[in-house]
């Protein structure tokens, strides 16, 4: 199953034309297994068969690696901090610190058990620059120059409640499915959105995209 599972992620890694090196992938897989072992008992995630989670987990979280990749090197490297929101069993946060080692990563759950394993994760996978925090958002200190988040929250919640922790010129990344007109338009005016990025995750026919903001 370990040799599929390898194949399955190269072949996505191909599509989305993503360069990772043989530690990067073997991290990934580690990552991906000791997420299943978890979830046996702490349930942080519905979906449990592991090609649906390679799919539905660490391809969907692959597939914004390249546009984090172009945004910080629009930053000329600058950006030091990212902070995941609702981060639940480390996605996209762990999966972009395997990818971006020069990235710190915070990822933040409301849940205990969940921060908990981003904590063994780090621990596991030999990641210094991930920590696991449980915390609300709410409570959290910055400043970050990416505060990011998957299918976490509104739009509108998720940028009240983490507006404090932004950088100055930081930016907001949204994880969605297909692009929310709803919550864009009930975005308050002190928020602008400057890109709505389709997403195309291989081996999973479903509509994703990023909005990018920033305050106004």
């Amino acid at each position: 199953m370990t040799m599929v599972m390898r194949g399955l992620l190269l072949d996505g890694l191909g599509a989305l034309e993503l360069q990772l090196d043989d530690h990067q992938i073997d991290r990934l897989l580690e990552f991906l297994a000791l997420l299943q072992r978890w979830n046996r008992v702490y349930n942080l995630t519905a979906v449990r068969e592991p090609r649906q989670m390679l799919t539905h987990h660490l391809l969907d979280s692959l597939a914004a690696v390249p546009p984090l990749r172009r945004y910080l090197v629009e930053q000329g490297g600058a950006c030091a901090r990212l902070l995941d929101v609702g981060s639940g069993g480390g996605l996209p946060g762990v999966v972009f610190a395997v990818c971006q080692p020069g990235l710190e990563i915070v990822c933040v759950d409301a849940v205990a058990k969940k921060a908990a394993f981003v904590q063994q994760a780090a621990a596991s996978l030999q990641l210094r620059n991930l920590r696991g925090m449980h915390a609300r958002v709410q409570e959290l200190q910055g400043p970050f120059d990416v505060v990011s988040s998957r299918a976490f929250a509104s739009l509108a919640d998720f940028t009240a409640w983490s507006r404090h922790l932004l950088a100055p010129g930081g930016v907001w990344l949204a994880m969605k499915g297909k692009p929310p007109d709803d919550e864009m338009a009930a975005l308050p005016a002190g928020v602008a959105v400057f890109h709505v990025e389709p997403l195309r995750v291989p081996q999973l026919d479903a509509e994703r995209c990023i909005v990018w903001m920033r305050p106004a």
